[in-house]
């Protein structure tokens, strides 16, 4: 039977469209709020790009990628086979537009606004972890961890950056370490590295596509539903919303569009442009390490985190633009083995597993979250970047309060589409 001829099943309440991290919390907290929700992805639930990311959860992510002077990088991480951008050949001119957007948003006249922004969503996402979290029996899924960037010269561990900067605006709380307090802290790091800003009072993931399966499980628990199926087409019918999908037409009264980078296919249909990017990155899992960290860990000069976790410990990072559709490139995530072995000498780099998962990336960092403009009844989601780990919990709340029409205290203007208009 084609979709044309499918019966349409009426779903009670929401439909979260997406069981990545962000539309697994928006199911959450409305199903706190006593809301009928279903989720459906074509995944399993967790297993997206909230899967594969670094593990660090910190209240204290506000740094956007654009930054005053960044522009001066880019040339030289694109000619380094190691470095943390690439673009694949074909791409470069689609991506174009994108990256200049991505520029001009970051000044210094737009990037507190933004870091302001991004705060908001960041710094409850430890709490709401651990509150999600409780009673499922998992709840060491999230630990206390601090976030150590590590510096070869311990002249460069200075505070007076850009970055810096903009965390201490909200009284991150930091300290510059070196020499043998690193040692102490981790013993398995080179000694190559001399110095570290370590962030406190954060915590770290040690499975993050189990933190999605076991809080799945709790939306089932709560009476939601789970499905499994792809979404191909949204469109409006009456009062409420059809869903064109594997399953047949699902039909809903309000829907909450969290699929990630591919919610920007899902709106263009209805009138809605976004410049929303396939940031595609990579990990690698070492899996009989032989050594053990006790904080994630960046590696400041070549751009990405490495972590221990259930798994073993995985180096994450890079930013790949080459689209939605096209085939991983795993030598991205092989350059991992090399550069985790100079942070960690004793690392066992004999039996890995890669991985490679599309972030849905803003050009300012920042997400799109609130009722989409002409289109009632249907709310953003989507568009997290590096952060969707640390900001599905806060995003969850706020959708959960829109979709119900409760009064938020929250200027929400920074999150609407409307500001790429």
């Amino acid at each position: 039977m084609d979709r044309e001829t499918q019966a349409v099943t009426a779903v009670e309440g929401t439909l979260v469209v997406g069981a990545g991290i962000v539309g697994i919390c928006c199911a959450l907290s409305l199903l706190e709020k006593g809301e009928r929700v279903t989720i459906i992805d074509r995944d399993a639930p967790g297993q997206g790009a909230s899967y594969g990311n670094a593990g660090v959860i910190s209240p204290w992510s506000n740094v956007p990628q654009s930054l005053p002077g960044v522009w001066k990088s880019i040339p030289k991480w694109l000619l380094d086979p190691e470095g943390p951008v690439a673009i694949r050949p074909g791409y470069l001119l689609k991506a174009l537009p994108w990256a200049i957007r991505f520029l001009r948003a970051g000044t210094p006249e737009k990037i507190v606004a933004v870091s302001d922004a991004m705060a908001t969503l960041a710094r409850p996402s430890v709490d709401l972890y651990r509150h999600h979290l409780n009673g499922t029996g998992h709840e060491g899924l999230v630990r206390d961890s601090w976030y150590l960037n590590v510096y070869r010269r311990a002249e460069d561990a200075s505070l007076d950056g850009a970055d810096w900067r903009l965390r201490a605006r909200q009284d991150t709380p930091v300290e510059v370490i070196s020499g043998e307090r690193l040692r102490e802290i981790e013993p398995a790091l080179s000694p190559e590295f001399n110095a570290a800003i370590v962030i406190r009072d954060q915590a770290r993931a040690i499975a993050p596509g189990r933190i999605g399966e076991v809080l799945a499980e709790k939306v089932r628990s709560m009476g939601g539903k789970v499905l499994r199926g792809k979404v191909h087409r949204l469109r409006p019918e009456g009062e409420g919303w059809i869903a064109d999908t594997d399953l047949g037409e699902l039909a809903a009264p309000k829907v909450v569009l969290a699929a990630g980078a591919w919610s920007a296919r899902l709106l263009e249909p209805l009138g809605i442009s976004l410049p929303l990017e396939a940031e595609r990155g990579y990990h690698l899992v070492f899996k009989t390490p032989g050594v053990a960290l006790n904080n994630s860990i960046l590696d400041v000069e070549r751009k990405f985190v490495t972590s221990s976790m259930e798994s073993g410990i995985r180096s994450a990072g890079t930013a790949e633009f080459a689209g939605l559709d096209a085939p991983p490139n795993y030598r991205r995530a092989r350059i991992f083995k090399r550069l985790t072995k100079r942070m960690l000498p004793d690392l066992n780099t004999d039996d890995v597993e890669e991985w490679m998962g599309v972030r849905p990336s803003f050009p300012d960092s920042l997400p799109c979250i609130g009722e989409l403009p002409g289109l009632p009844g249907l709310f953003a989601a989507f568009g997290h970047s590096h952060y969707g780990l640390m900001m599905a919990p806060a995003t969850g709340r706020i959708v959960a309060d829109l979709v119900t029409a409760t009064p938020a205290n929250l200027d929400l203007a920074p999150y609407r589409a409307e500001r790429f208009a």
